[in-house]
Parts: structure tokens; sequence; C-alpha cells
């Protein structure tokens, strides 16, 4: 390398570092110094209860949170509101009386705000009322840029308010018993508000890297489902009581094996919920009625729901699906009436299909590393890597499925209404595997039944 093209090197990687740097404000530094303080500080106060796996999972997400608070940095507001939100909580259940749960129905900011139960109430609540106003924002005159704003805002307090409820029930978990205490994502309860904020985070980033906030009128659907269904199996199975892992979950692979698993999930049901919205701009100005077909699928889905969920309700359970139902039916009633309203707002099928392209993407590396850990989990905990389990087998045909869609996309150029129906039909799949398995056989994984 002669001297010219040495400096030319030097100066270009000068330039890139002093490009980096210049793109960080002080909140970044502020931010990043936050994380590391209180990483390390994590570690000293509890490296007695770690073993070295989790000291290296702990060490390894402080740099992992900096990056994604520079990467994306509304993170940044998110997680320290909700890491000083958990604090609070905490240092309350801490006053007085120390280490009771029963501070939760005495202390007024517990008791309606900061326990886990006040924190996901309010969560769940505040997700019905963003997908409320993003499909305001779809039917009203104009753009409805201020009530699309106001969903838009009140799915990121949700999530915020999911993260402190995921939080501070893992801390409430060590106040029923240091031998229960466990990282809130071992039952249907906690996995499904798992789901919630994970699904609405991915959406509200797409929100902001494509510009639009018209397709959270579609998504917030799904996530809005999945809360109803949460609320439903709070009521009926109590589920949101603390109780202690079977001996199977009792393991650090765990922590890495769900929450890798629900990436997964949430990016599958949000390219599902796209799709949705791709095929409705696309049938726009139809008539015929089986080529409205996307919505009447919707509808015998919405439908066969009550029916599935009725045997085991019981009569307030029943009256609680039909009323589910009525809900739903009236909510397909009016994407069917106001279709071409709806998809005038939608953005460009292009767009749409991108944006489908990459969740699906996305959901399947994360899937692809969760089926390898949990994999890597079951050799330790039943000596065998893979056991045709009804879980393990449906999470296959989840991974066949996807990846046999993106190989037609990358392959063989699949793009359109064939990709749209086949990542609406993934959804089905998807559900059957992490919801119907529960539900109508039983394995190994057989740990949040209905």
């Amino acid at each position: 390398m002669n001297t010219a093209t040495a400096s030319t090197t030097t100066n270009t990687t000068l330039t890139l570092n002093a490009s980096f740097a210049s793109r960080r404000n002080a909140f970044d530094w502020i931010f990043a110094a936050l994380v590391l303080c209180g990483g390390l500080f994590a570690l000293q106060r509890y490296a007695a209860y770690m073993d070295g796996y989790e000291k290296g999972i702990l060490l390894g997400s402080i740099p992992a949170t900096i990056w994604l608070g520079w990467f994306w940095r509304p993170m940044r507001m998110l997680m320290l509101a909700a890491a000083g939100c958990s604090l609070l909580a905490i240092s309350l259940y801490q006053d007085g009386d120390a280490g009771s749960l029963a501070r939760a129905e005495t202390v007024f900011w517990l008791k309606y705000f900061l326990s886990s139960q006040s924190a996901i109430l309010w969560m769940s609540m505040l997700f019905f009322m963003s997908t409320l106003f993003y499909w305001i924002s779809m039917f009203a005159r104009g753009e409805g840029s201020t009530m699309s704003l106001i969903g838009s805002r009140l799915a990121w307090v949700a999530v915020a308010m999911a993260l402190i409820g995921t939080l501070v029930r893992w801390y409430e978990s060590y106040l029923v018993g240091a031998d229960v205490g466990h990282i809130p994502v071992s039952n249907l309860y906690e996995v499904f508000v798992m789901f919630c904020w994970m699904t609405a985070t991915f959406y509200l980033y797409y929100e902001e890297q494509y510009n639009t906030r018209a397709l959270g009128a579609f998504v917030m659907l799904v996530v809005s489902a999945a809360v109803g269904f949460l609320l439903w199996y709070s009521v009926v199975r109590e589920a949101h009581q603390i109780q202690p892992l079977v001996p199977a979950l009792k393991s650090w692979w765990m922590k890495l094996h769900v929450p890798a698993n629900f990436i997964g999930y949430g990016t599958f049901a949000l390219s599902a919920m796209v799709a949705f919205a791709y095929l409705i701009k696309q049938s726009a100005g139809e008539t015929r009625w089986y080529k409205l077909a996307p919505l009447w699928l919707l509808g015998v889905v919405l439908c066969f729901e009550p029916v599935v969920f009725r045997p085991t309700a019981g009569q307030n359970g029943s009256s609680y699906w039909m009323v589910y139902f009525g809900v739903s039916a009236l909510i397909v009633a009016a994407i069917l009436l106001g279709r071409q309203r709806i998809a005038a707002k939608l953005p460009a099928l292009e767009l749409l299909d991108d944006v489908m392209y990459k969740a699906i993407a996305v959901g399947f590396a994360f899937f692809t590393i969760a089926t390898v850990l949990g994999a890597l989990w079951a050799a330790e905990a039943w000596g065998g890597y893979w056991s045709w389990d009804p879980k393990e087998t449906w999470a296959l045909i989840v991974w066949l499925n996807y990846a046999a869609w993106l190989h037609m996309r990358l392959m063989k150029g699949l793009r359109g209404t064939i990709s749209a129906w086949w990542a609406l039909v993934g959804l089905a799949v998807t559900t059957f595997a992490f919801l119907g398995v529960n539900m109508f056989l039983s394995g190994l994984h057989s740990y949040g039944t209905l």
C-alpha cells in the first residue's frame, strides 16, 4: 500500500468515526452512562445469586441496550421511564412492612398504577383506546392525523405500562417466596402480556421508519384481540396470580428461549395484519362477494372463536365471548362498508409488501434462534434435543411455513396477492402452535393449559 492510499484510508476511517461521534447527542451519552451504571450495580448487588452464564448475559445486555437506544432513539425514553417507574414501585414495596405484597392494596401508587396487575390493566385499557383512535383516524375526514397521532402515543404509553407490569411482577414473585421468584415468561398470562408489547413495539418501529400511521388500525386489532383473551383468561383461570415454576422451567434457558420465540410470534402477527391491509386495499373497488374473501374469512374466524372458548368458559365466560363476538362482527361490518375510504388512507401496495417481508424476515431469524435454544434446553431438561412433542412439531411446521415463504420470495420473486394470503394463513398456523396446542393437545410443553 503506497503512502497516498494509506493516507486516504486513514482519513476515511477518521471521517467515519467523527461522523459516528457527531450523531451522538448529550442525551445519548447520558443514557449510555445510566445503562452502564445500572448494569454494574446489578452485577455488584446480585452477583451472588447468578451463575456464570447469567453474569455473562447481564454484561452482554449492557452494550446491547445502549446500542438499541442509539439505534432507535425513542427506545431511550421508553426504557428509562419503565426502569424509573419500576424502581419506584419496588421502593414503595420496601417501605414500611418490607417485602409484603399486601402493600399493593394499601399504597395509592401501587394500588392504582404501579403494581403489576394495575400496570397490566392500564396496558389493556390503553391498547383498546389506541386501537379506537387509529380506527377513528381511518374514517375521519381529511388525513385524520391528529387521531392517529393520539393512537400512536397511547400505544407507546401502553407498551411502557406493559414493561412496568412485567418488571414489577418479576420483583413481586420474589416477595411471594425466594424459591418462587422467576422472570415472568412462564405461563399463558405472562407471555400474552409479552406478545402484546412486543407486537406493538415492532409496529411502532415500522410506523416511524415508513412514516405512516395508517397500519396501526390493523396491527392494533390483533393486539386488542390478545388483550381480550388476556382479560378473559385472568378472570376465568385467575392467571394473574403468581405461581411457582414447575421443575422443567427452572432454567436460565427460559430467559432466552421464550422472548426469542415471542419476537417471532409478534412479528408474524404483524405481517399477517399488514397482509390483511394489503388485501383490503387491493380489493377496495370490488363489489363481487367472492373478491371480498379476506373480510368474510376474518368474520368466520371471529365467529368461530367464541365457539372454541365457550365450553371452558362457564356461564359468565360464555357471555363474555358472545359480547366479544358482537364487537368483532361490528368491526368486520365497518371494514366491509368503509373499505374504499380505508384503502384510500393505506400506503402504497409496494410499501405494504415491503413491511410484510421485513416483519417475516425478522420473525423468522428470531424464531430460528428460539428453536435452537429450545433444543438445547430440551437436551438439558429431558435428555434429548428433539422428541416430536406436539409443541415441537407445530413449531417446526411454523418454521417450515415461513422458510418456504422467504425462499419463494427471495428465489422466485413471490409478491402480491399470493404472498399476502400466505402470510395471513401463516397467522392461523402460528396461532395454533402458540395457543391451539395448549387447548387441544398435551405433551411435555403443557404448562399453560386452558
